[in-house]
């Protein structure tokens, strides 16, 4: 029920999702009069793939983390995490309120052992070679304000474990955002986390610079909630100025439309390789349960991405795999200090 449209969203992009998995079950959970009005503007009455599961209540876009949590008890959110705690779904997919989405899920669901808090994490979208486009995976990107060098160690292994999984990368590169490439920069969380890092048995790339972290010098880029939060907005806010500039370049006078027209066939590619809405899906790792945020402003097509994206991660039990790597990643850490 949540983000900026709601079942009118949701509803096309999950009937869009169950045309191609057909052992996918979707639980539609919110105002049932809503999602069957929404449903019968696509001719559905009734699917067995889908079901309604009816809640009384709605977290807004502008309620505090703290009111969801305490006065929406059967709001759509939290009832769909309910449901992910009680096992009668893999996962929870929605657009609504980050910090309620966030607070809620970690109230509900606790986090992992070993892992202190969780992070959101985002695939971007970064040049592999000139021919292809990849993604890394960011975190985190505005869970935590304030970390610890263990926090960032977390954040790297859990991104890490994400990228193996869902990106079929063996060895992911991993790198900490930070102000220079030198040993000598950067905060002492910074400092410490790059020496546990170094330590680990993780693929450890080094610092990463802003400048850099687009041209896949690492698939896991790893950052304290503020630093991520920031980076992320000001990438965002520059794509948007980049393709804004272009277009009014190319619409101002006949010359620059004709030049428009000849080169309509590279934009169109560059447009397809960059495209946001593939790249929709924010993950809450180190939860006891997957738990994904769509963009709040997210149409269809975005939004099946956050769905898919739901999928890979049940598909290959990210949450499970995150559990037995950090149980493994400190045992050997308390062995080596014993030692």
């Amino acid at each position: 029920m949540g983000g900026d449209h709601g079942p009118r969203v949701v509803i096309p992009a999950a009937l869009d999702v169950i045309k191609n998995y057909p052992n996918l079950h979707l639980i539609l959970v919110g105002d049932e009069a809503r999602i069957e009005q929404e449903l019968a503007k696509h001719a559905v009455k009734a699917h067995s793939q889908l079901t309604i599961h009816h809640t009384t209540q709605q977290v807004l876009m502008d309620e505090s983390p703290a009111f969801a949590l305490r006065s929406k008890r059967d709001s759509s959110m939290r009832v769909a995490i309910n449901l992910v705690k009680e096992q009668k779904a893999h996962a929870c997919v929605s657009a609504g309120n980050t910090g309620a989405l966030m607070a809620i899920a970690r109230f509900v669901l606790k986090t992992l052992p070993g892992i202190d808090r969780p992070a959101i994490v985002y695939p971007m979208p970064i040049n592999v070679d000139q021919k292809k486009m990849g993604r890394m995976r960011m975190l985190d990107l505005g869970a935590n304000v304030d970390c610890e060098a263990e926090h960032l160690f977390q954040f790297a292994v859990m991104g890490s474990i994400l990228a193996q999984g869902v990106d079929n990368i063996p060895k992911p590169k991993v790198g900490l955002l930070n102000i220079g490439s030198e040993a000598i920069k950067g905060s002492e969380a910074v400092k410490k986390a790059a020496q546990l890092l170094e330590e680990s048995g993780l693929n450890y790339v080094g610092f990463v610079e802003g400048t850099n972290m687009y041209q896949g010098v690492a698939d896991v880029v790893v950052c304290d909630g503020f630093v991520g939060n920031v980076a992320l907005k000001c990438s965002e806010g520059v794509a948007d100025m980049l393709i804004r500039t272009i277009k009014r370049a190319f619409t101002d006078g006949w010359y620059a439309r004709f030049a428009a027209f000849i080169a309509l066939p590279v934009l169109k590619k560059i447009a397809a390789r960059a495209e946001p809405s593939q790249y929709n899906g924010a993950t809450f790792l180190g939860l006891n349960g997957i738990v994904i945020k769509s963009h709040g402003n997210a149409e269809k097509d975005s939004y099946k991405h956050a769905i898919l994206e739901a999928i890979v991660e049940v598909t290959h039990n990210i949450p499970e795999r995150i559990r037995v790597e950090v149980e493994k990643t400190l045992g050997a850490r308390k062995r080596a200090q014993n030692v």
